[in-house]
């Protein structure tokens, strides 16, 4: 892509950039460690690490941290996922060296005092209080909980009270040691400024970052067992998620999945589901599906509400519906229409600078290359009815669907 410049830096930290003419710019800095990277009886220490590094450094106190960008009309915020952990701001274009100067502070030069550890903590257990809440939300860490039952990918990002209440000072600079190295780090840019310029400046400060030699490395998943669950709840409206394992982010298969899920229950409201559960029969309100790849592994998930007494009902209707993909193909101008479905939205969501930006961070962490909206165009024009069947067959099956159902 012309416009899209790559450079590694003198100690390994990647940086690709993205020139625009908007005044408005976007930095992220995205690190290859989540919650699946973490220890046994340390789960949480990942998104614990992320809220820490805004509580004061070497030089600065949190509010100045906070106040850095936010005194120029910018915006500062970070996210852990199950695979990364991001820092990310969006700023006027004039205030890109003040953003990096930052970023290299809160990453290198945090200080994780004690009464900071604790007080963030208290933060996280009422985040996950909150979460609690929220039981459209809850069923996907407990439905991952379970489908990945044994292995890192199924802890909770936010932890547990018991596990957080451990962590020390120590466990967060060991976690870091491991896994916050020059290699599994890019910076990523878009923006009204000239690459020349962005280098020296990433290299001002990130290059002098020598990183360590030791790596941690990721804890590969085997596979699990399908399961059906229905657990009390004391909530008005009963909630369910049906799901398999799927494809990793390196699978080719991974875009005809994308694009059946879409066709599924994907944003639009005249996705199948949402026709057959929510306009023909009015049994939802909300009904998605969803693909999340992995590095070697991958969930595919339909999650709906309803009332509890409209739960088997539904599922029935789901199962049918899966039941067309697996035994019918796609007509012509039915494929065609998903085709340009998915990639309409694509293009959409592309059009957004923060969204590119952290578009190019993630690719360039997993693929080790920016893969373009052109590229995954092709991909997606590419996949053919025939495909979709094979697909749809080897992740839609009833005998590997697992179920669970808050009640």
């Amino acid at each position: 892509m012309a416009d899209i410049a790559i450079h590694t830096l003198s100690n390994g930290i990647r940086l690709v950039h993205a020139m625009t003419a908007s005044p408005v710019a976007h930095c992220a800095v995205m690190i290859d460690a989540g919650s699946r990277d973490e220890r046994p009886g340390k789960s949480g220490i990942a998104h614990l690490t992320e809220h820490l590094l805004f509580k004061g450094t070497e030089k600065r106190k949190a509010f100045h941290i906070l106040s850095r960008l936010e005194d120029v009309g910018g915006e500062l915020n970070a996210y852990t996922t199950k695979e990364e952990t991001c820092l990310h701001a969006s700023f006027l274009k004039t205030y890109y060296e003040r953003t990096l100067e930052l970023f290299g502070d809160i990453l290198f030069h945090s200080t994780f005092l004690p009464r900071a550890l604790k007080t963030e903590k208290e933060v996280i257990f009422e985040e996950i209080k909150s979460y609690k809440d929220s039981p459209s939300e809850q069923i996907f860490d407990d439905f991952d909980a379970r489908i990945f039952s044994g292995h890192p990918l199924g802890n909770n990002i936010l932890g547990t009270k018991g596990t957080l209440k451990k962590l020390t000072e120590k466990d967060i600079r060991g976690f870091m040691e491991d896994f916050y190295q020059p290699e599994k780090i890019v910076l990523a840019s878009v923006g009204d400024i000239s690459f020349p310029k962005l280098v020296r400046i990433a290299e001002k400060y990130f290059g002098e970052f020598p990183g360590s030699r030791h790596v941690g490395q990721r804890a590969p998943f085997t596979g699990c067992q399908p399961f059906r669950k229905v657990q009390p709840g004391r909530t008005h409206q009963a909630h369910c998620l049906l799901g398999n394992l799927a494809y990793s982010m390196n699978d080719p298969r991974r875009f005809g999945l994308f694009l059946l899920t879409n066709l599924l229950a994907g944003p639009g409201m005249n996705s199948r589901l949402n026709m057959a559960l929510r306009e023909k029969n009015g049994l939802v309100y909300t009904v998605e599906a969803s693909f999340q790849p992995y590095a070697d592994t991958g969930v595919f998930s339909v999650y709906f509400g309803a009332d509890k007494m409209n739960v088997e009902k539904s599922l029935q209707i789901i199962h049918k519906e899966l039941r067309h993909l697996c035994e019918k193909k796609l007509g012509s101008m039915q494929l065609h229409k998903a085709r340009q479905q998915l990639s309409g939205q694509l293009a959409i969501a592309a059009d957004s600078g923060e969204h590119r930006m952290l578009s190019m961070a993630k690719s360039l962490l997993g693929y080790g290359k920016v893969v373009s909206f052109e590229e995954t165009y092709q991909h997606i024009h590419a996949v053919t009815a025939t495909e979709l069947v094979d697909i749809a067959r080897e992740t839609f099956s009833p005998e590997t669907l697992s179920c669970l159902i808050y009640k």
